[in-house]
């Protein structure tokens, strides 16, 4: 961080400093009357007091045009892919979210192909939603599954604090699928300036939104907003800001939300979705950063044990949209987690040594039939034949009466 004296700044202006090894952009953080703090990107060694520091009248922005998909970039919109620059239809980030009042009420599901999701939590179109997990989970697979399958127009990867084994992950598997020419990449790795962590969200989020506003169906997948928050923990320490819970800044909240009310469904264009990972240090949901982005979002998805957890996993949109897909989906994803809740009591009775009843066998067959061929998330088939095999599961184990299902749908759906 740098500090200069000027007159006529503006916050999260950005500026020019050029010293002797070249020129590189910063960023306003802070005001005090005529002194202006500010962030230089790619770090503040090799600084002098005698370097010139021009301000550009402007907050950061990034070019928008179709030329950016199938790209890959830095958290400063730089290329990584050795790809040319872009410098046309220039728009700023960080810019406000819609105001509520103009959205329309969510009503179109996003298919994925993944069970967990389609069929007990469905994901809805401009809709926010956060992967809770902890490190070693395999989060950055499933967003990367997610990216190659989801059913919309463009994915936007985020990618915050990677590790550079991450990063290629991700660049070689949406490759390897055919995946890479709907995505646009924004890729800060864990080596690079700071300042970049956190214009990742906002840089992500702009282009999306631009793309949204042209009719498009936009994905946006954010990994890790940890990181993100570790970032801003560590600018607001070095401003010296009085730290809140666990150091973090007391607007930690604020920070969150702005990134994630950019969810949006446009009345006669197109949709923002966000579904971002959030590792939780020590498995604690009480941590800040899961703590405050539970309060922001619609729900969350628990991936714990290499799964998404049948139990805190929520989406509390899937109502709008689960309706409309097929007369027994609603049916199919009470009645068949109802039974697992069940077989979960069941184990553990068999796990105290009690004996188990022809019932208890039932659920024990019933659950392991369950994890590996709904809750694995190697299972990839599309809803309604996750649905069928919803039927085929309950059939194998139970008879008709035993599951509680009203007959109507017993007699259309249930396997002859």
């Amino acid at each position: 961080m740098i500090t200069v004296e000027a007159e006529g700044i503006g916050y999260n202006e950005i500026a020019q400093v050029t010293s002797s090894r070249g020129a590189s952009l910063a960023q306003v953080i802070r005001l005090d009357n005529k002194r202006v703090s500010l962030q230089i990107f790619a770090g503040s060694r090799g600084v002098s007091t005698g370097d010139k520091v021009r301000f550009l009248g402007h907050s950061m922005r990034i070019s928008c045009t179709d030329a950016l998909l199938g790209r890959i970039f830095n958290g400063s919109g730089k290329p990584l892919d050795r790809g040319p620059s872009l410098e046309d239809n220039l728009i700023e980030i960080a810019g406000p979210p819609v105001n509520p009042v103009k959205r329309i009420i969510p009503r179109n599901m996003i298919r994925t192909g993944i069970p967990m999701i389609d069929v007990f939590n469905s994901l809805v179109e401009s809709q926010k939603l956060p992967i809770f997990s902890i490190a070693g989970e395999p989060y950055n697979e499933l967003l990367a599954r997610i990216a190659i399958q989801a059913q919309v127009d463009i994915i936007i990867l985020g990618g915050m604090g990677l590790k550079y084994d991450d990063y290629l992950f991700f660049r070689d598997t949406l490759e390897a699928q055919g995946a890479l020419t709907r995505c646009i990449f924004f890729v800060h790795t864990a080596a690079d300036p700071t300042v970049e962590c956190l214009l990742v969200p906002d840089i992500s989020l702009a282009v999306a939104e631009h793309f949204a506003l042209q009719g498009k169906r936009v994905l946006t997948l954010l990994t890790d907003m940890t990181n993100f928050c570790d970032a801003l923990k560590e600018i607001s320490i070095t401003m010296e800001q009085v730290p809140s819970n666990r150091g973090y800044p007391g607007d930690i909240y604020s920070q969150l939300a702005s990134r994630y009310e950019k969810a949006v469904d446009f009345e006669g264009a197109g949709s923002l979705t966000i579904l971002a990972a959030t590792t939780m240090p020590g498995d604690d949901v009480t941590h800040p950063v899961p703590d405050n982005t539970g309060y922001i979002t619609e729900g969350q998805f628990y991936l714990k044990n290499a799964v998404i957890e049948p139990f805190g996993s929520l989406s509390r949109l899937k109502q709008q949209v689960n309706g409309k897909t097929r007369s027994d989906h609603r049916a199919i994803m009470d009645t068949m987690i109802q039974l697992f809740a069940s077989y979960r009591e069941t184990i553990e009775k068999q796990a105290m040594g009690f004996q188990m009843s022809a019932w208890d066998r039932k659920l024990l067959r019933y659950g392991k039939s369950f994890e590996a061929e709904m809750m694995s998330l190697k299972v990839n088939i599309p809803l309604e034949q996750a649905l069928d095999k919803g039927w085929e599961i309950m059939a194998a184990c139970f008879s008709p009466e035993e599951t509680g299902i009203k007959k109507s749908l017993i007699e259309q759906y249930w396997p002859k």
